[in-house]
């Protein structure tokens, strides 16, 4: 403290100034010695003394005199302060020599007796704390991430996992609703104090009483989907898969009419078919893959489709899978709750126009009158012969419509520092899907749950999820989703996938947004040097597609960072990453891995992603693989405008700066307070929300970072330009109004439909629009990152 003397000057009035002589004082007296120091302590505040630098001593008595407003300069290491001198500060030093001495004996035996007290009641404190129950948990500190990593791991096993699969599916009462409940059980006995259990009421599309037919007018033949004759299926006995073969949603009804072979069903093969033929209330026969499947069914229904048959090619079917004679069932169904979009009951539950049922190859096969080709043979893909004559065929769909309760189960755990930022970590509990991912999601619960016994609390909150209803259009995740989509917005940080963990034993794969790249590498380069015997790791095989499952409600419309692990039976090329669409009757996991070492793989790979999510100080989210996946988007320069490249080389290099090792302090929690590493993740993690498009063609993410299969890699919105381009320049006959409307409308809304403007005009400006779109998401990350620059720097640093 600085000690404040009052001189006097050459007989004048005294002036209160800031002293700055030397002098000591030493406070260490006896009680003795103290009224001897007094008359010399009064000597000296009366002597005039010249006091040319400061020195530390006491303060005045706050008794008598009144605080002097100060006038602070804060010199660059913001530590010392200056006082301006009052020149009526003397007049309020009023008290008499005598009593000033009295006043500090009795001012020292208070504080001797105060310190005195304190030292008690601290003493107390101490041994009540040693010997209370809550300083054994004190005493267990957290491990460090390291310890922890492998405590995780060497805790989770395959033979857990079993036995919690076994358990799983052994309950006598397979509903969603039993599934459910038994969960919830389960959770609650694990550890988690908070976990809830939620029903809705969703419109649900389901199999009718008798199966969907296809009727042959040529050879006056009935088929079921799979391709069996329907007076087969009646005489026997054993019970038909039909209840698996349909088409979630599709229109009802019985439809006549030819049957048209558009192959994978895109713009190319669209203009091909309706050359030479009325393509109204014919029946289209088109494979999956190579683009969504509710795109191509848009494109159909405005050509004057009135059905569509589905199938799987059996050149694209996974490597060592015979499906010849296998159906499937698809969801027309986008995204939660049909009965939000006022789907009425006048239309029976349909999200479509059209009559919609998959069939198997072989039924296909009939129908297009293709080639019987050996199995033994190279694959050929199905294809109708040139000059074929064209069969008549009856489609009749009796789908039905009801209300049904679906159930979700989300349970919490509970971050200390930031309790309020969220990853999420969601599977589903369907009884005809999963391939163990209710095991392995509960198996997660139970690992981390014997950490934080031992006294870990993690960073940030992690919320479990298990959704119902998702074999219809993820209805479960969707309705949540929509009910807490303000607090999502703001709080989830990450969303870790376990939608199909297990669907092959063949190829390791990683599926992550850009945001989460890096961190999905080094993970699945880790899990590499220990791979299991018998899969296929032939290294890193990470990119970011579009999800299926539960997961698209998070990454497409609130662009959450997400990622996930699973091992496949094929690799994504072009025509079979979309395969996912059809939903199989799935082997059990018991089959598909009779010992678990699969899922005890996918469940390490997961463990460490939420770990590093929920711990690390600042988010695993690296700006710089955004980037480059624009740029490796954007590599055909000569159809890109300077202005979008400009905007990505600026967000490359203030990326680069955000990421390097000058801004390492700015990434360093020891080097910043929480709040503001706290701000840095939220600018981490909202970079992904500058590339949300307000709309988008059917069955297409909105959110730009997530591409559609092909070589080289694109965004989706420039590839349906440009196949809008191709349709357009070719738009000749009959439909091309429709067809441009259909392509070109969710890029401009508020566009007129063709008038007598040429095809070609209008095409090109959807594709000019597509661009704008790009570059203003571009720029909206630019300015992010910038800000989240701006914010560092201008931080003043306490420390120089």
């Amino acid at each position: 403290m600085a000690y404040r003397k009052v001189c006097d000057s050459q007989g004048g009035p005294l002036v209160g100034e800031v002293c700055r002589g030397a002098l000591e004082l030493d406070w260490d007296l006896d009680k003795e010695e103290l009224p001897e120091a007094v008359p010399d302590l009064e000597r000296l505040q009366m002597q005039h003394v010249d006091c040319p630098r400061a020195d530390p001593g006491p303060d005045p008595d706050p008794e008598f005199m009144e605080p002097i407003p100060p006038s602070v300069s804060v010199s660059p290491h913001g530590r010392f302060e200056r006082l301006q001198e009052d020149p009526n500060y003397i007049s309020h030093f009023t008290r008499a020599p005598g009593n000033k001495g009295q006043r500090r004996l009795q001012c020292f035996l208070l504080r001797y007796f105060v310190a005195g007290v304190a030292l008690f009641v601290l003493g107390l404190l101490i041994g009540w704390f040693i010997h209370s129950p809550a300083s054994v948990k004190a005493k267990a500190l957290p491990p460090e991430s390291s310890d922890l990593l492998e405590e995780l791991l060497t805790r989770i096993t395959a033979e857990k996992i079993e036995a919690l699969q076994r358990s799983i599916s052994s309950q006598s009462d397979s509903s969603e609703e039993a599934r459910a409940r038994y969960l919830h059980r389960q959770w609650v006995g694990l550890g988690l104090t908070d976990v809830q259990l939620s029903n809705r009421t969703a419109l649900m599309s389901l199999p009718g009483p008798t199966p969907n037919t296809i009727t042959d007018h040529s050879s006056l033949r009935c088929f079921l989907p799979t391709g069996e004759s329907c007076d087969q299926s009646r005489a026997n006995t054993e019970p038909s898969n039909h209840q698996y073969s349909y088409a979630a949603y599709s229109a009802v009804g019985t439809l006549q009419g030819e049957v048209v072979d558009v192959q994978y069903g895109s713009l190319e093969d669209l203009r091909r078919v309706r050359l030479n033929r009325n393509l109204t209330n014919q029946i289209a026969v088109m494979k999956l893959g190579r683009a969504p499947l509710l795109y191509k069914l848009s494109l159909l229904s405005e050509l004057g489709f009135g059905g569509a048959l589905l199938y799987v090619d059996p050149c694209d079917a996974p490597q060592g899978q015979t499906m010849w004679s296998q159906a499937f069932s698809v969801t027309l169904n986008p995204g939660g709750n049909p009965a939000r979009v006022g789907v009425s009951k006048e239309a029976k539950g349909s999200l479509s126009s059209l009559l919609v049922q998959p069939i198997s190859p072989v039924l296909a096969q009939t129908l297009l009158s293709a080639p019987i080709t050996e199995r033994a043979e190279a694959c050929t893909p199905l294809a109708t012969p040139p000059n074929a004559e064209p069969r008549m065929i009856t489609l009749s769909v009796g789908n039905q419509w009801v209300y049904k309760k679906i159930y979700n189960v989300i349970g919490y755990l509970k971050g200390k520092k930031n309790p309020d930022r969220y990853v999420l970590v969601g599977s589903h509990h369907d009884a005809q899907q999963g391939g163990g991912a209710s095991a392995i999601l509960t198996e997660l619960i139970a690992a981390f749950s014997d950490q934080t016994k031992k006294g870990w609390v993690p960073n940030r909150t992690t919320v479990f999820c298990s959704w119902g209803g998702s074999a219809l259009g993820h209805i479960g995740s969707y309705e949540w989703g929509k009910e807490n989509h303000v607090v999502l917005q703001s709080s989830a940080v990450a969303y870790v996938s376990l939608d199909c963990p297990v669907r092959g034993t063949e190829t390791l794969r990683a599926s992550a947004s850009p945001a989460l790249l890096q961190l999905t590498s080094d993970i699945q380069r880790r899990q590499l040097l220990s791979c299991i015997r018998g899969g296929n790791c032939p290294g890193p095989n990470v990119s970011s597609p579009q999800m299926p499952g539960d997961s698209s409600f998070f990454s497409n419309l609130l662009a959450v960072p997400t990622l996930e692990f699973s091992f496949q039976q094929t690799s994504a090329d072009e025509a079979s990453s979309l395969l996912s669409e059809a939903q199989f009757s799935m082997d059990s996991p018991q089959t598909l891995d009779p010992l678990f070492k699969f899922h005890e793989t996918i469940t390490k790979m997961t463990a460490e992603a939420i770990l590093r999510l929920v711990n690390d100080p600042v988010l695993p989210v690296f700006t710089l693989d955004i980037v480059l996946d624009i740029q490796n988007k954007l590599r055909d320069k000569r159809s890109v405008p300077p202005p979008l490249l400009s905007a990505a080389s600026s967000l490359r290099d203030h990326a680069a700066f955000f990421q390097s090792e000058v801004m390492r302090p700015a990434n360093d929690p020891k080097e910043r307070d929480p709040a503001h590493v706290r701000m840095l993740n939220d600018v981490l993690r909202d970079v992904e929300k500058s590339f949300i498009l307000p709309h988008a063609p059917p069955g297409v993410y909105r959110n730009l970072l997530y591409s559609l299969p092909g070589s080289p890699p694109q965004f989706s919105i420039l590839r349906f330009s440009e196949d809008a381009i191709l349709f357009c320049n070719n738009a000749s006959h009959i439909g091309t109004q429709s067809a441009n409307q259909e392509v070109t409308g969710p890029l401009s809304h508020d566009q007129e439909v063709l008038g007598p403007r040429t095809p070609d005009v209008s095409c090109l400006s959807s594709r000019d629009r597509a661009l704008d779109l790009i570059l203003a998401a571009v720029r909206s990350a630019d300015r992010l990152i910038c800000f989240g620059q701006e914010l560092f720097e201008n931080y003043p640093s306490e420390r120089k």
